[in-house]
């Protein structure tokens, strides 16, 4: 046994606004209620049965009102909490191991935890779009609402050129363009230096070490 209550509606003036009450047995429907008709119908000799006697007694008057309380009394909230939303994309642009092939190196730029799940993702060289070489995944659900994207650029580097990745989403004013720096990340420059000052102390001891030898 169901009992299956819906509110359907397609816009936020609620004109189109319908609220359909649905008993059902055995995967069989065998009574409804539908606002815009006004009044149950039934599908079953029970069902008629009950349709003529719910249409004269209290039980039409309650279902009369809840296209009112239910449907439209709630279809804020649920554009507000669901339609509505709007979750900006944390965007990072980061180079990879490109596949064996003609071009040398390949960039990907990945959108990570925005919401609604429509978004596109460009490619530009020079201010101009890159439609070739380019391999996008589809919008992939982490399963908490939140969407994420990866979109790859297989390219031969040239010098002085500007590579950058811009993301158009209904969360920003307007497409956010992230550019490409083919320096080495802080962390990276970090790891470099520390490296190369231990090389050099190394390098002096090494000496002082080998004079004081000299001298013995």
């Amino acid at each position: 046994y169901q009992r299956v209550s819906e509110c359907l509606y397609s816009s936020k003036d609620l004109q189109d606004a319908e609220y359909i009450d649905s008993y059902v047995f055995n995967k069989a429907e065998y009574i409804r209620f539908n606002s815009t008709v006004g009044k149950y119908v039934g599908y079953t000799e029970h069902g008629v049965k009950n349709a003529e006697a719910w249409n004269k007694g209290p039980e039409l008057a309650g279902e009369l009102g809840e296209l009112e309380r239910v449907c439209k009394g709630n279809a804020p909230i649920y554009y507000s909490a669901v339609l509505d939303k709007t979750v900006e994309p944390h965007v990072r642009l980061s180079s990879v191991a490109p596949p064996i092939g003609r071009h040398p190196a390949m960039l990907m730029c990945s959108a990570y935890d925005f919401y609604p799940k429509p978004i596109k993702v460009t490619w530009l060289r020079d201010g101009g779009e890159v439609k070739s070489d380019v391999t996008s995944t589809e919008e992939l659900a982490n399963g908490d609402w939140y969407y994420q994207i990866h979109s790859h650029l297989e390219y031969t580097p040239r010098s002085g050129e500007k590579i950058s990745c811009m993301v158009e989403h209904i969360s920003l004013t307007e497409p956010m363009v992230y550019h490409w720096d083919p320096s080495l990340p802080e962390a990276e420059r970090n790891k470099i230096a520390i490296g190369a000052s231990g090389l050099v102390l190394g390098a002096i001891l090494a000496l002082a070490g080998l004079i004081y030898y000299k001298k013995k």
